[in-house]
């Protein structure tokens, strides 16, 4: 399994989840997990262990054949990769009022994978909890001015800012500008 297919695996998981009407509590109680890991998972913030996987798959009611078929399809070997504009991919994550992630590109390279995203932020929108990930995060502000907060850290960050810095470590983040905010960000897992 490369790493390209673990990326795709929590868009998998809630597709199936979503088709077939079953909240995130329900997924996890009956996979045996906290509705938490079920979120980080679809939400590529984490990877689940293999026994995880199989539980929560069969928690779908799917084979294990039937939930990867077409997942290596989406996967090409291309030298380089334009990607349009028009082409950006709406990314669900977290449902945060005033929050909206594009996926720009998200591939392997040298068996490490990384997800590159544009997320707007609208004027006061702010992630209330603190959250981690299982990867090395990178920022740079396109537009507006945002406040982040890593650990007990907050800092203010204005169009040109960049920030890097481990995604275990808890941290949020607060438009505290008077436009939306354009931040792209790249998780290195």
């Amino acid at each position: 399994m490369t790493e390209e297919i673990l990326l795709l695996i929590g868009e998998r998981i809630r597709a199936r989840r979503q088709e077939k009407n079953i909240t995130l509590e329900q997924l996890a109680n009956k996979a045996g997990v906290t509705k938490g890991l079920i979120s980080q998972i679809e939400n590529n913030r984490t990877v689940p262990s293999l026994p995880v996987l199989l539980s929560i798959v069969h928690s779908l009611d799917e084979d294990m054949r039937g939930f990867f078929e077409g997942l290596q399809a989406k996967m090409t070997d291309l030298k380089y990769y334009v990607i349009r504009k028009d082409e950006l991919k709406e990314v669900n994550r977290e449902p945060v009022k005033g929050f909206s992630y594009k996926r720009i590109f998200s591939r392997a390279v040298n068996s490490s994978a990384f997800d590159m995203e544009l997320l707007e932020i609208k004027p006061g929108a702010a992630r209330r909890q603190m959250v981690t990930t299982e990867a090395y995060e990178l920022k740079y502000l396109v537009q507006g001015e945002i406040e982040y907060q890593v650990d007990k850290e907050k800092f203010t960050m204005k169009a040109g800012d960049s920030l890097a810095f481990d995604g275990r470590h808890p941290h949020r983040i607060k438009n505290v500008g008077k436009v939306t905010a354009l931040l792209l960000v790249i998780y290195l897992f």
